[in-house]
């Protein structure tokens, strides 16, 4: 992983031209052409089964992985004219709507995907990328609760975004998950002044906790607990995964710089946020949080 040239020490906006957009370090040739291929098979299997849910929100998957988001949000949004009562479906175009930056839309369908979900038996979700030992680490459920939560943050709305994280927590099973729902619950109540909840939040997190992929939300629990430094953190290797280095670097990254904020180095912060934007793949969640903060902290000068 890069380092990040920092300083260390003790609303909503607009992004032009971001939608549907590719990473400019995009996959490397063979992977994207597998995803290729994926996303074909994924097609022929839909036109075989016109009316498959299932099958339906796969192309949608396969055509994100490669970058077409809007193409996504299309086959997702033609979807609900069949399955208007698809909560999976609106669970993954509300996932997308965060990616192209549209989180009034994002929130809209996530909280109708929770309203039509509840009392519905939770399930394992299949990951479109699987992780190095190919176990899936999330639910339907969890997945719903956790967009929704990272939209309502986004956008600022810390009380419905905590509301929506205490639930995730319910449905986080996995020690992978509980990290990554720990991680944006600890920061909401941080921003809410909540600071004794939030540091009950960090009590379970361990070095020896049995992660899959989410190793970068594990560092950054625990430097929110004190025990790295945040260096460690930034300068940790990705490890293996789903996702690319860019995505770790912006998860660490808007981590460090979150941690800085909370703790009142506003500079310190926005120094690692305008990194985070400048050098990151712009489907992350972290490079999109790191956008919200830079329009809030500009908005307040």
């Amino acid at each position: 992983m890069r380092r990040f040239t920092i300083i260390l020490a003790a609303g909503l906006w607009s992004v032009p031209g971001q939608a549907g957009c590719h990473s400019p370090t995009g996959p490397h040739a063979p992977v994207e052409t597998g995803r290729q291929r994926q996303l074909a098979e994924a097609e022929a299997r839909l036109r075989d089964h016109p009316a498959s849910e299932t099958d339906l929100i796969w192309v949608g998957r396969r055509l994100a992985y490669l970058g077409r988001y809007d193409e996504a949000i299309e086959v997702y949004t033609d979807g609900l004219e069949t399955h208007p009562e698809s909560f999976r479906i609106r669970r993954h175009r509300g996932h997308r709507f965060i990616t192209v930056r549209n989180l009034d839309d994002a929130i809209s369908d996530l909280a109708l995907a929770a309203e039509l979900s509840a009392g519905v038996p939770d399930e394992v979700e299949a990951d479109g990328l699987p992780n190095a030992r190919n176990i899936p680490t999330s639910t339907t459920k969890s997945n719903i609760y956790y967009h929704l939560g990272l939209a309502r943050y986004l956008s600022g709305r810390l009380g419905s975004a905590l509301e929506a994280y205490r639930t995730c927590m319910e449905f986080s099973t996995t020690d992978d998950m509980r990290c990554a729902t720990s991680y944006w619950l600890y920061l909401t109540l941080r921003r809410l002044g909540r600071d004794n909840d939030a540091r009950r939040v960090l009590d379970p997190i361990t070095p020896d906790l049995q992660i899959i992929e989410n190793f970068a939300y594990r560092d950054l629990l625990l430097l929110f607990k004190g025990e790295i430094g945040p260096q460690q953190v930034l300068s940790g290797n990705a490890e293996p995964g789903p996702v690319g280095q860019r995505i770790d670097d912006a998860t660490r990254g808007y981590g460090v710089g979150a941690w800085h904020l909370v703790n009142g180095r506003r500079m310190e912060a926005m120094e690692i946020f305008r990194e985070v934007v400048r050098d990151t793949g712009r489907a992350a969640f972290g490079h999109i949080a790191a956008e919200a903060e830079l329009a809030r902290i500009r908005a307040a000068q």
